[in-house]
């Protein structure tokens, strides 16, 4: 999409802290951390949001949960970590780009907010 900032991100039209990328996905710090590490997922494919995801995006929504486990290890995230989607506006979703927050390195509270 031509003015979605993670499309951008993706294509490296705008820089960002790059922690695992792929030919798939992409791993990033975000600008506004809520924890000691808190980085985003995002596929390089745009999906605007979860309600958005079709039958042919399955394989990528399954790939990319099992590289959170690898990334969360690579960020040195062993005492657990929190793994968020937010979905609309009630969801509180400011980007329309598919993403997911992996947050952790500290206790996290129940409910968030």
């Amino acid at each position: 999409m031509g003015d979605c900032i993670f499309c951008k991100i993706a294509q490296k039209e705008i820089p960002s802290k790059a922690v695992y990328e792929d030919d798939r996905i992409l791993c990033f710090h975000d600008l506004e951390p809520q924890a000691p590490v808190h980085v985003l997922i995002i596929p390089k494919k745009h999906i605007e949001s979860l309600d958005d995801v079709t039958v042919e995006d399955q394989e990528l929504l399954g790939y990319i949960m099992t590289k959170v486990k690898d990334i969360a290890a690579e960020l040195g995230l062993e005492n657990g970590y929190r793994l968020v989607n937010n979905c609309g506006e009630d969801g509180f979703q400011t980007v329309k780009h598919l993403h997911f927050h992996l947050l952790g390195k500290r206790k996290l509270t129940w409910p968030p907010g």
